[in-house]
């Protein structure tokens, strides 16, 4: 029988400690965070604060890309003139916080506060191509949008803090492709690190832990992330040698996922038993001596049968063999 809430388990990892239960990382319920885009206009699309177009599609499973074509910002020495920050003397924070958390149980689980990112910020204004030679060609300028945009994302964190009561606050910057990280480690030091430090020293200094959510082969950054104070990573991906980073870093960085969300395990026509065993697998590599929180899916979409089948399947062996794991591995 657990004596500690989902909250009090998952921090306890988080701090470096041993779970009295192997933890279930549940992105959607614990994360929340300010309104990142407006109704939709006109033509469809929804715009952010500063006005970048995005849109969505089944193929996203319902994630905002921008609107395909739609350049915001075509010249990085122009920023001044076209990144415009909103007037928000008139929001009720008050409200949105309630809003936000309408359906969150933070009496019992962890609110992961979450904000925007530089990285992906850029790459959405610009497109990747333009984006990345403005990194290389006009870091300066770059360097400069990026401590503009840093105003705005720490006036919005001081908000989370504030009415959100956060257990932990999330970085998110996808700087990584399936593959290779979009920038050298020492791009990201120059340019991206600083301002991710901000934002993780003001969390720490208000007694919140910091996670890390970057998707990719990332794992040339971990070692910035751990100077700076992140002790969660989500989600993870097996492109990364996670072993040998599980190895290397024990509980100093939780790894909150791990699983293979694209390759063959996670096809809709994967059978059950083999996924299952796949599951289990996954708990067995990487629960011992704690620094990992259970959270797999599959690819698919909420509604299709074989989506809502097997996810059901992954809660399924997550309760009947992961939860109780180092209990029974004792």
């Amino acid at each position: 029988m657990a004596h500690l809430t989902e909250k009090e388990n998952f921090l306890r990892v988080l701090d470096g400690e041993m779970p009295e239960f192997l933890p279930q990382y549940d992105f959607f319920r614990w994360h929340a965070g300010l309104p990142m885009f407006g109704e939709p206009g006109p033509d469809g699309a929804v715009r952010d604060d500063f006005g970048v177009a995005y849109t969505t599609s089944k193929e996203s499973m319902g994630g905002f890309m921008p609107v395909p074509g739609s350049i915001f910002l075509d010249d990085i020495t122009r920023w001044r003139d076209v990144v415009k920050r909103p007037d928000e003397s008139d929001r009720d924070w008050e409200k949105l916080a309630r809003e936000a958390l309408k359906n969150k149980d933070p009496e019992h689980d962890p609110i992961v506060a979450f904000n925007g990112g530089y990285f992906m910020t850029l790459m959405n204004m610009m497109g990747f191509v333009d984006g990345l030679c403005a990194m290389i060609e006009e870091p300066e300028e770059v360097y400069a949008l990026f401590d503009y945009l840093s105003g705005y994302y720490l006036d919005h964190e001081k908000v989370l803090l504030e009415y959100f009561h956060p257990d932990a606050y999330c970085l998110s910057d996808d700087t990584a492709a399936m593959q290779a990280p979009f920038i050298s480690a020492e791009t990201y030091r120059e340019l991206v690190k600083p301002f991710h430090q901000r934002e993780a020293e003001l969390a720490l200094n208000a007694g919140v832990r910091v996670v890390m959510h970057d998707c990719g082969k990332c794992e040339c950054f971990i070692d910035d992330w751990i100077d700076m104070g992140v002790t969660g990573w989500n989600p993870a991906q097996v492109t990364n040698d996670l072993v040998g980073i599980k190895k290397k870093y024990g509980r100093k960085l939780v790894i909150c996922g791990g699983w293979d969300n694209q390759g063959p395990i996670s096809f809709p026509d994967t059978p059950d038993e083999e996924l299952r065993r796949a599951l289990m697998d996954y708990i067995d590599r990487f629960a011992p001596d704690g620094g990992f929180a259970y959270m797999a899916s599959v690819v698919g979409s909420a509604g299709d049968e074989p989506f809502d089948r097997k996810m059901k399947l992954i809660d399924q062996v997550y309760r009947e063999y992961g939860r109780d794991w180092y209990k029974n591995h004792g």
